[in-house]
């Protein structure tokens, strides 16, 4: 449907455009003075960023981190210039300075908008389609959140209620992970989100006709949005007032997610730059820039030109935010008034604090019984879901193989799903087989705030998430990652499913934290560990990789220093099984671990004093003091092997130059997971052998 500017309470005067047309040339020059960049898209999406940071969102300028404010998502991060302009101009703390130093080292405007590094960015959005999921996610947790602490408010009218904002280009909507996501919050209908489209026909290969031929309105139509198309004005720019209408339509429409399709010209007005793939990532030109600037009404001769009325106009939005989070805190007092328990709770959920006790609700296993990790990781999160309501998540269509329902009761879904358990409120997400789009959605709800999110798949899988999980560890953010079915140990489903290289391309990303327990016991101690590091005391938060096996594995008595990442399982003994100093060590991870133990009794009964270490996590191994690393792997003792069922890549910097490695350096097979370990050399047997030629190597 087209969308034309009828009546409307948009007050649109010459200082609006003159600043919009200021945030145009404000992009020309930045790009033009670094000399590399992306012009065209900031120039025309000027208008729309505009109309959302001076005439539609909910924030506060001073106070960027205001619960009650509306988020904005850039997805097309590329056009970093088209969010960082209404940063400085609404005075979120950037200065002109800032600008001018864009994309240059240690500016506060690097090349895509980075979470954490630049006050009033929302997310981190470089690869594309990001951003679409993050908004995605956000909305989901925004809905969340008022079931946590005002369900029963009218829409509209709680203090939880807020809005996500997000802008996409062609290249957003090509990649296949805003495919998912979309999919997604149509399905959920989350009628809070808006996601605006610049369809300007343009990518950096030309015309979009080279690669895209459908029509996308109707293809957000047939995922369950309301759609809008904005018509642009006859000299091409885009038309605040038509764009405005089509936002208020949008939040009036409260059951259905809402996709507005901008036609717009790239570069508009540069004279021969616009319509064109060149301007959408290279400078323009001394010439162009100033030629659009004579079309603009601006001095060809300056640059970074702002005038002293359009700043003052622009930095009118401070007032408004003011005046805005006032009102919502006499909003926010007397619902904390109506609802003194919720409010405590919020307190809590807030600070990220845990509640008090919950660790006695914490599951323990008895020693030698086989379990499953996966299945203990299942009764960790049936037994803290009605503890910590914060507590949520689900799978990508995988919840009874990864064992992540938290309560079978409640699935988070809207209100006219047929399903029974159906609660707009739920626990229990339905990802659907979307890998990408839930790790990127994880990140979104992380980035929300107030709840605690964790979603699951078979770890092969974690390949479909690799980028959104490295974005997870960009922005340090506390997601959880469930992965199981972790070695040739699921067995029959073959090598397209069985986890080879892995665990070592995983734990290559920087702040990534990859746990693999041993047993039952390290599996609960891991889950205590990873849910005790969202604390805000803790600093910094990190995203956790929970790596988990599908097959049994026996299980040994529970040991603290599990949460150090590596400790000692069972230490060497002499003759008479008193103490002695190990000759080796053997290290595993996982299933693996009862490997080594096997193959510590061959030795042990050879007169070899051997330790076993169980290192669940090298990140977190690598946390301690040098004198715990020492503690456990004594530097003395140069006779090593480490053993786990991947690529060796991780260990060789824990073995040295005189140890062994037990590891699997191809892919698996179709057959009992008892049948490819013992095939593949995964034996007890083989970790002696291993530790007998580290014995000899180290001896020479």
């Amino acid at each position: 449907m087209s969308t034309k500017p009828t009546t409307t309470d948009l007050q649109w005067t010459e200082l609006d455009q003159r600043a919009v047309d200021t945030a145009r040339v404000l992009a020309a020059d930045a790009v033009q003075k670094v000399g590399n960049g992306h012009p065209g898209t900031a120039m025309s999406l000027a208008p729309a960023a505009y109309t959302l940071f001076q005439k539609v969102m909910r924030h506060d300028p001073a106070d960027a981190d205001w619960v009650g404010r509306d988020r904005f998502v850039l997805s097309a991060g590329h056009s970093s210039l088209t969010l960082y302009i209404q940063l400085y101009l609404a005075g979120f703390g950037l200065q002109l300075d800032d600008l001018k130093a864009f994309r240059t080292w240690g500016s506060k405007t690097p090349g895509h908008p980075e979470y954490g590094h630049t006050t009033g960015v929302e997310t981190t959005t470089g690869p594309l389609g990001q951003g679409v999921a993050n908004a995605v996610g956000m909305a989901m947790a925004a809905r969340f959140e008022r079931g946590l602490f005002d369900p029963e408010a009218a829409p509209g009218t709680s203090p939880f209620d807020h809005h996500i904002f997000a802008i996409s280009g062609d290249g957003c909507l090509q990649e296949g992970i805003s495919a998912e996501a979309s999919s997604m919050a149509g399905h959920q209908k989350l009628g809070n989100l808006v996601l605006l489209w610049d369809d300007n026909h343009i990518s950096i290969e030309g015309d979009t006709e080279t690669a895209v031929s459908e029509d996308t309105v109707k293809r957000y139509e047939a995922y369950g949005w309301h759609v809008q198309r904005v018509e642009p004005k006859e000299n091409g720019d885009l038309d605040p007032a038509a764009l405005f209408a089509a936002i208020e339509a949008a939040k009036a429409e409260t059951e259905r997610p809402s996709f507005i399709a901008m036609r717009s010209i790239i570069a508009w007005p540069a004279p021969n730059a616009q319509n064109t793939e060149a301007a959408h990532g290279s400078a323009l030109g001394d010439d162009e820039v100033a030629a659009t600037k004579r079309v603009l009404g601006f001095d060809p001769e300056k640059s970074f030109e702002v005038a002293d009325e359009v700043i003052a106009h622009t930095r009118e939005a401070l007032d408004r935010g003011r005046e805005a989070k006032a009102e919502w805190e006499k909003s926010y007092a007397a619902w904390r008034t109506a609802n003194p328990q919720r409010a405590a709770e919020y307190d809590r959920i807030e600070a990220t604090d845990l509640p008090e006790g919950w660790e006695s609700h914490l599951p323990t296993f008895e020693t030698g019984k086989g379990v499953a990790t996966r299945a203990a990781s299942g009764k960790v999160l049936q037994a803290l879901g009605p503890v910590i309501p914060e507590l949520w998540g689900g799978s990508a269509d995988l919840a009874g193989s990864n064992n992540t329902t938290i309560d079978k009761t409640s699935s988070f879904l809207p209100a006219d799903n047929p399903l029974p358990e159906a609660d707009p409120y739920g626990r229990t997400i339905h990802f659907g087989i979307r890998e990408h789009s839930m790790a990127a959605e994880m990140n979104g709800i992380a980035l929300h705030g107030n709840t605690r999110i964790y979603g699951g798949t078979f770890l092969v899988f974690s390949d479909y998430m690799r980028n959104s999980v490295r974005l997870s560890a960009l922005m340090h953010l506390p997601v959880t990652y469930v992965w199981t079915h972790d070695s040739i140990g699921l067995g029959e489903d073959g090598p397209t499913h069985q986890p080879v290289e892995h665990l070592a391309a995983l734990r290559a990303i920087p702040g990534l934290n990859v746990v693999r327990p041993a047993d039952a016991n390290e599996t609960v101690i891991a889950w205590r560990e990873i849910l005790k590091r969202y604390t805000k005391v803790f600093g910094k938060g990190a995203p956790h990789g929970l790596v988990l096996t599908r097959q049994g594995v026996p299980t040994y008595e529970a040991n603290e220093d599990a949460a150090k990442g590596g400790y000692v399982l069972l230490d060497a003994e002499g003759p008479e099984g008193q103490s002695a100093a190990p000759q080796v060590i053997l290290i595993g991870t996982g299933s693996e671990v009862q490997l080594a133990v096997e193959a510590r009794e061959q030795l042990q009964a050879e007169g070899i004093p051997t330790r076993v270490v169980s290192m669940p996590s090298v990140e977190w191994f690598d946390e301690q003091d040098q004198d715990y690393k020492d503690s456990v792997l004594s530097p003395s003792v140069k006779a090593r092997v480490a053993v786990e069922a991947g690529i060796g890549l991780t260990w060789h910097r824990f073995v040295g130059d005189a140890g062994r490695i037990v590891s699997l350096e191809h892919f698996g097979a179709s057959a009992d997971g008892k049948v490819l370990f013992r095939e593949f050399g995964f034996t007890g047997d083989a970790v002696a052998a291993a530790a007998r030629e580290s014995l000899a190597a180290a001896q020479r």
